[in-house]
């Protein structure tokens, strides 16, 4: 799938500290209705965001004007995009705060999977779906898998995102197995998740 004119990939480790904020910004924002209650208000979050996002494991869509327009994050063994852990959660939620939320996240996060290369989230601006970046930044994340070594991509996708679902299966994906996630139900509003792969 060819990008916008324009448009390219980058790694968001090689982008400004400004065009780092915008993607974190951008995942925020489209995953505040799944994890808005575990890590709101949005001023905490994105202050969460900035804090603990690994630029290194994420690659960005950068527009004509320099504007990030969408970002997708990986997990590796070395850690994932976004290394919530115990000191960047007490430094914005407080002690008890930080100590809880740990606890979640880390029921959440525990599955590194070193078999298949782990895509952790993928985000594109409103006005700019449907034009690609989507698939853009799958086959980026694809040619990083197989740079390392995988054989197979891995993603989940919450039950009720039947859009994101639809366009995983275009791209190649396949159903690989299903979580469900009863604990969580209430919390983000979700009650189990598909495990997608891909064959590279």
């Amino acid at each position: 799938m060819r990008l916008p004119p324009g448009c390219q990939i980058r790694l968001l480790a090689d982008l400004p500290p400004a065009a780092q904020a915008e993607a974190g910004a951008l995942f925020w924002a489209a995953f505040r209705d799944k994890l808005g209650r575990l890590l709101g208000p949005d001023a905490r979050a994105l202050a969460l965001i900035g804090r603990a996002m690994r630029p290194d494991h994420a690659f960005a869509v950068v527009a004509p004007g320099g504007q990030v327009v969408a970002v997708a994050g990986f997990r590796s063994p070395a850690g994932s995009f976004l290394a919530l852990g115990g000191p960047h959660l007490a430094v914005v939620y407080g002690r008890w705060g930080g100590v809880w939320r740990k606890a979640v996240l880390h029921w959440l996060g525990r599955d590194v999977d070193n078999v298949r290369f782990l895509i952790d989230g993928l985000a594109v601006a409103e006005g700019w779906r449907g034009r690609g970046l989507g698939s853009a930044l799958i086959a980026a994340l694809a040619a990083e898998a197989q740079a390392r070594g995988y054989r197979s991509l891995r993603l989940d996708v919450a039950d009720q995102n039947d859009r994101a679902r639809a366009l995983y299966e275009r791209l190649g994906f396949d159903p690989a197995g299903h979580q469900r996630l009863w604990l969580t139900a209430r919390l983000f509003g979700m009650t189990g998740s598909t495990v997608m792969e891909r064959r590279l």
